[in-house]
């Protein structure tokens, strides 16, 4: 095998700069193709990224020997039109968020990977940066103590997206937090969903998710298109201590807070007639090295796929979002709480 894995990115709108710039710096990776149905665009892209071979063409693309992996970064409704036939042709697959537009095409991309035995891993980007990171080692080691709720707000003002709600739009990437950090992933008992279309665009532009997750933990993220400030907050409240992750304070991203109510009480009985205790701690900062994300996560891809193994946020990880996802578009139709189909755990 090639010291460098080859690589062409399929789609040079939004995300896919972001996706080839990182391909061209790795020394795991060589950048051999744009593809796009705009030319223009492609080549636009390429000129940026040591200028690779540009196509329209998926089929050029699947026919190369040089390439080993393909990058998607097309709308949802693509995903799964284009990943099936990269399977097919024997290439490993990297899927922007969300994995496909239903669950039942999530399915039979992951299962068709798997027949192949070809890598299909999704672009959950958050759990590579370096905050996500050291909250799942925190929460690992049991520094935060038992799960007790987790609560995200993701909200700004735009894009108001024309195909999809702000669920399907800002959700995953909360959902996939929350997959990541907790033991044995995201799998929710119920899941409700409010939502609201203030601009009678004909999808929900503010939208509030919640969730009973097992053990009695609940999960919320709060997501929306119309708010004039910018938040990106997330906190997972133990039974121990609370960490505080704010994604826009790059001086402080994440708090850790020793501050919680104690209840010296065992049964629900004892615990009704007495006072509650607030404890009142310390708060530390734990340091963070700046490196962006989308670096880890090429690097996790060829590592993946060298070493023959499951990605850290792999097909079941996408699988386990857009049940979350599609549980929540049925909870918006029919105003009633929803479970989710269940996927197994994380790698």
């Amino acid at each position: 095998m090639s010291n460098t894995l080859g690589v062409a990115v399929v789609g040079a709108g939004y995300w896919g700069p972001n996706l080839a710039r990182n391909f061209q710096h790795s020394e795991h990776w060589r950048l051999e193709a744009i593809c796009d149905l705009d030319l223009g665009r492609a080549q636009a892209l390429a000129s940026r990224v040591g200028s690779p071979r540009v196509t329209p063409s998926l089929d050029d693309v699947l026919a190369d020997p040089a390439i080993d992996a393909i990058a998607v970064a097309t709308p949802a409704r693509t995903h799964y039109d284009i990943a099936m036939a990269a399977i097919a042709a024997g290439k490993n697959v990297l899927v922007e968020k969300p994995l496909a537009d239903t669950a039942e095409r999530g399915r039979a991309m992951v299962q068709a990977a798997d027949a192949a035995g070809v890598t299909l891993m999704i672009d959950h980007t958050f759990c590579y940066t370096q905050a996500v990171l050291k909250t799942h080692d925190l929460i690992e080691a049991g520094e935060l103590g038992e799960i007790l709720y987790i609560d995200s707000v993701r909200i700004n003002l735009g894009l108001v997206q024309p195909d999809v709600d702000v669920f399907w739009d800002l959700a995953p990437h909360d959902l996939s937090i929350m997959d990541f950090i907790l033991p044995g992933g995201l799998a929710p008992l119920a899941v409700t969903a409010t939502g609201a279309d203030p601009l009678d665009t004909g999808r929900a532009c503010v939208g509030y998710l919640s969730m009973n997750l097992p053990g009695g933990a609940v999960g919320h993220a709060h997501v929306n298109w119309l708010s004039p400030t910018k938040i990106r907050q997330f906190v997972v409240g133990g039974s121990r201590k609370t960490l505080v992750w704010d994604d826009l304070n790059p001086q402080q991203r994440i708090s850790v807070y020793d501050r919680g109510v104690d209840l010296a009480a065992k049964t629900l009985e004892e615990r009704t007639r007495v006072n509650v205790s607030y404890r009142i701690g310390d708060t530390w900062s734990p340091a963070l090295k700046e490196r962006e994300a989308l670096t880890g996560m090429v690097e996790e891809f060829a590592a993946a796929i060298r070493e023959g193994r499951r990605p850290r946020t792999d097909g079941d990880a996408g699988l386990r979002v857009l049940s979350v996802l599609e549980a929540a578009r049925a909870s918006l139709a029919s105003g009633r709480a929803h479970v989710p189909e269940l996927v197994g755990e994380p790698a």
